[in-house]
């Protein structure tokens, strides 16, 4: 028997189906089930898509229903709607200004806006108080669909050409969908609360004003963007301002000043002048960094920052990456024309020209090529921050030419490795994301079968627990990710395994297999670190400073409480630096508060203070960084022990 045709059967989470009429609400169907849920109810799920209690529902479909309760789609909906909220208190305020678009973000959004004059903290308050108005006034939220040239008439007559611009760039076939909080109307895709009494009017805040401009583009209007961040209550918003002054605290920006680390200037952008006690910290996790790859099998490189294009054209990155790299052009002696030449944006293409060198054999393989590349990426100024987005880097970069079965083996063997590095860095957990086939892609499907099969396997071989993304893997072949949480719970992608079946093809890399013929190499890009740069800022920050006693630039300093005791400040020192540590002397005729104060706004972790009675004593006092008690010890069995605690952790 035919079903009716104006009906449609619809599937509950519990499993059951029944059917409405075709054309049927969400917010109609949470009123037939009880009055409680339709007035708890604040959107559905829809086949899998955040639907509006208003759209209506014309085909079969999965339907749940969903409350505050469900924390996803209820930010989502009360970042939304505060979004639209603040644009009508601007509006309202300022009837001058013209609105543009106001996109959910992480943690909250931001709307940009068309007004002469600049907005001001005392401006934010205002938008602010007038926002809490808006939601007491529990205005009804409401949709329409409506045509394309009825929209844009709309627009027009209401002095809001970004909204047409946005209108007319909606592709045929999509819904142009109005929205209404109460008088106020605005562009949008969707879903919204039912009114706008249901956003927590103690759960957000403005946070700060930027330039933006329209859509991206430097030659159109420059915008105001007012950013704001909520939350489901004030308990939730408390706690994230709070986290944003603990990560202030923590800016490694800030700490690198004080600790006098490195510095940037307008001369070089987004490259790092690092300072001696910064160079040192660097110098210290690179030779970690050496001995570690040394112990795994590597076997280290070094190749040329400079590289003529065609090299860039055959790997493919002149095509696909050269908006990001530094372009160079030289006149050769005798040469009719400028030959052109790139700074190296990757090391990869580099590592296949070395492993072209001679005949390889299966024999050979794996091998592990390793560099500390220095690496040059144009990046957009306004995108540069410290050290974790800077345009000169160097990575912990290292290339595995294999065969396809030995891919779980080395994946295996690089997960062990990095697990260690990370344990010694402070980070004794890390989670792994396995990034599947795209549909861009090249290689056969059973070439992807076989890589990612082995990746899953690799990590299991290890652990039972990561995150599978899928169609988010490289065009050449799958990859792993490893994300990092620190001290304060943020998360840091860092390092990465990628199998590359297309970059060995491309540049005719090829071994002699058992069988006497030519095979071509599967090639595995692997970094732990990611850069040097950035995972300093990350250890910066993750220790808020108080870095490691082996990585601290500046170990001990011994400072004298009277001139008097130079001579055994100095022979302390000397006793110190034979033992392997770093460490200084302070005689200068400041009190000893004064210095221990300089001395612990830098982070040393050990501070030694030497008076009469120590010279007498031959002892040390001993002040631990973060600590306000001190202790007396020998001097010679303190540097004894003093020496054990600083080795690296590869070493002890």
């Amino acid at each position: 028997m035919a079903r009716d045709q104006s009906t449609v059967p619809l599937t509950f989470p519990d499993g059951s189906v029944r059917d409405f009429p075709a054309g049927i609400t969400p917010g109609e169907i949470a009123e037939g089930i009880s009055k409680s849920l339709a007035k708890k109810a604040i959107s559905a799920d829809v086949n899998g898509a955040h639907w509006d209690l208003q759209w209506p529902i014309e085909a079969d479909a999965a339907i749940a229903i969903n409350t505050m309760a469900d924390d996803a789609p209820a930010l989502e909906l009360i970042r939304h709607d505060l979004a639209h909220i603040m644009a009508r208190a601007v509006q309202e305020i300022w009837p001058e200004v013209r609105v543009t678009i106001g996109p959910v973000i992480e943690n909250g959004w931001y709307y940009d806006f068309d007004r002469a004059e600049p907005f001001t903290p005392d401006d934010l308050g205002a938008i602010e108080k007038k926002m809490r108005e808006i939601i007491d006034r529990r205005d009804p939220v409401t949709t329409e669909v409506w045509e394309r040239d009825r929209a844009i008439r709309y627009y027009e007559a209401n002095n809001e050409p970004y909204k047409v611009e946005l209108v007319e760039a909606i592709p045929e076939g999509q819904p142009i969908r109005m929205y209404w909080h109460g008088h106020w109307q605005d562009l949008c895709r969707g879903p919204h609360l039912a009114h706008t009494g249901q956003v927590p009017a103690d759960a957000f805040k403005l946070m700060k004003v930027a330039g933006a401009y329209w859509r991206g583009d430097s030659s159109r209007p420059m915008l105001q963007r007012i950013y704001g961040v909520a939350f489901k209550d004030r308990k939730a918003l408390k706690d994230y301002l709070t986290f944003l002054e603990e990560a202030e605290k923590r800016d490694h920006r800030r700490l690198g000043r004080e600790m006098k680390l490195f510095h940037f200037q307008e001369e070089a952008p987004g490259m790092v002048f690092w300072h001696p006690d910064g160079w040192t910290i660097y110098r210290e996790l690179q030779d970690y960094m050496r001995r570690r790859l040394d112990a795994a099998g590597y076997r280290a490189i070094n190749t040329p920052q400079v590289v003529d294009r065609k090299l860039w054209e055959a790997s493919g990155h002149w095509d696909k990456y050269r908006e990001n790299m530094y372009i160079t052009e030289i006149d050769e002696e005798h040469a009719n024309e400028k030959r052109v030449n790139a700074l190296k944006p990757m090391n990869c293409p580099c590592h296949v020209q070395v492993f072209n060198q001679g005949i390889k054999s299966y024999r050979d393989l794996p091998l592990r090529l390793a560099e500390f590349g220095s690496c040059h990426r144009y990046e957009a100024h306004g995108a540069l921050h410290g050290l974790m987005r800077v345009r000169g880097f160097t990575q912990d970069d290292a290339h595995i030419f294999c065969t396809e079965d030995q891919i779980e083996q080395e994946c295996a063997g690089f997960i062990e490795l990095l697990s260690k590095v990370y344990k010694d860095t402070g980070f004794g957990s890390f989670d792994i994301k396995l990034s599947t086939r795209p549909d861009v892609r090249v290689g056969s499907d059973a070439v992807w079968d076989k890589a990612e099969a082995a990746l899953e396997k690799a990590i299991l071989s290890v652990r039972n627990d990561y995150e599978i993304d899928p169609g988010e893997g490289a065009f050449y072949g799958p990859k792993l990710d490893f994300k990092l949480t620190d001290a304060i719970g943020r998360e840091w992608q860092c390092g990465t395994f990628q199998a590359d079946f297309n970059l060995p093809e491309r540049l005719d890399a090829s071994y002699i297999g058992a069988d006497g013929e030519k095979h071509r190499p599967v090639m595995l890009h692997r970094a732990i670190l990611g850069s040097f740069e950035r995972f300093i800022g990350i250890l910066i920050e993750n220790y808020s400073g108080r870095l490691p006693m082996w990585l601290a630039p500046r170990q001990v300093v011994v400072a004298s409480i009277t001139t008097d005791a130079n001579d055994y400040v100095a022979e302390v020192v000397a006793a110190l630096r034979a033992a392997g540590l770093r460490a200084e002397a302070d005689t200068r005729n400041e009190k000893i508060n004064y210095k221990v104060r300089e001395h612990s706004l830098a982070k040393v972790p050990v501070i030694l203070a030497c008076g009469h009675r120590e010279v007498e004593e031959r002892t040390v006092t001993i002040r631990r960084l973060g600590e306000k008690a001190t202790s007396t010890e020998p001097m010679d069995a303190f540097v004894n022990a003093l020496a054990d605690e600083a080795r690296a952790p590869d070493r002890l």
